[in-house]
């Protein structure tokens, strides 16, 4: 499955945002690509009031997403924000194309490193895959990453691999927690992760998680097979399927696990 990861930086308004993501569609689409993620908060981006801006998913930016999507033949995932109660937003990730209609709800919420996302975001509760062309694929958003259990949950739903939406807080050590952590959870569950975030603004430090690029896709043996520096970028490539089967041949780790022993 050949896909493409969108490392783009938005800005605060949804109307500029669904224009690059179109832009960009059309641009994977031209390489073949058959997948499209973009980051966390390509609706907007953090450090803008969420709530006024947050929409449903039958609303216009996910419309305009589903119809990129349609022209181009292609599923696109993109980060959005929905209503969610309590004055709060949901930290969505829309997956949609022909065939395709899914939606995820960030389930671990950012509140770590003096940012609390839980005061304007409220958690979900499930995990979400969808099928491309036979494909099992799991959804995952950023902070998500530190939690191997979700990336478990793909692969025990039959999912080869993760696509990882995120907008990465920058800092000290923060690149190679994020490079640690996408290739740990890799090994975890055995599975493919493509991982794409938002570009590093190349802007003064910001008290809100921005992005610092370097996306990048991870084989099931934890391998790093392509990756971007800091600069908007599109990656594409291919997901060979078949090297899940044979990996968890070799590396038993969902097959060993004996849960029993934890509860």
């Amino acid at each position: 499955m050949r896909i493409a990861l969108s490392q783009l930086t938005t800005g605060p308004d949804p109307g500029k945002n669904l224009r690059l993501v179109e832009e960009w569609t059309r641009r994977a689409a031209d390489a073949g690509a058959r997948v499209i993620v973009f980051p966390e908060a390509s609706m907007a981006c953090f450090g803008t009031p969420l709530a006024p801006l947050a929409q449903p998913l039958d609303g216009p930016w996910a419309d305009g997403v589903r119809e990129i999507a349609e022209a181009t033949g292609t599923v696109v995932v993109a980060g959005m924000f929905t209503p969610a109660d309590g004055g709060r937003v949901a930290n969505t990730l829309l997956a949609t194309g022909p065939g395709v209609e899914e939606s995820y709800d960030k389930i671990h919420l950012y509140d770590a490193f003096g940012f609390r996302e839980s005061e304007t975001v409220a958690p979900g509760s499930r995990p979400s895959v969808i099928d491309v062309d036979g494909i099992r694929l799991g959804l995952a958003t950023c902070y998500d990453v530190r939690f191997p259990e979700l990336f478990r949950a793909h692969a025990d739903a039959g999912a080869v691999g993760t696509l990882l939406a995120a907008s990465w807080g920058a800092g000290p050590g923060k690149l190679d927690q994020w490079e640690l952590l996408v290739r740990a959870r890799a090994l975890d569950a055995t599975v493919w992760v493509a991982a794409v975030g938002q570009a590093d603004p190349g802007t003064s430090p910001s008290a809100v998680p921005t992005g610092i690029g370097h996306s990048l896709v991870v084989g099931p043996d934890g391998t790093v097979r392509a990756s971007l520096g800091a600069e908007p970028e599109l990656l594409v490539t291919d997901l060979d399927v078949e090297e899940v089967g044979a990996v968890r041949e070799k590396t038993s780790v969902l097959a060993n696990r004996r849960p029993e022993v934890w509860r």
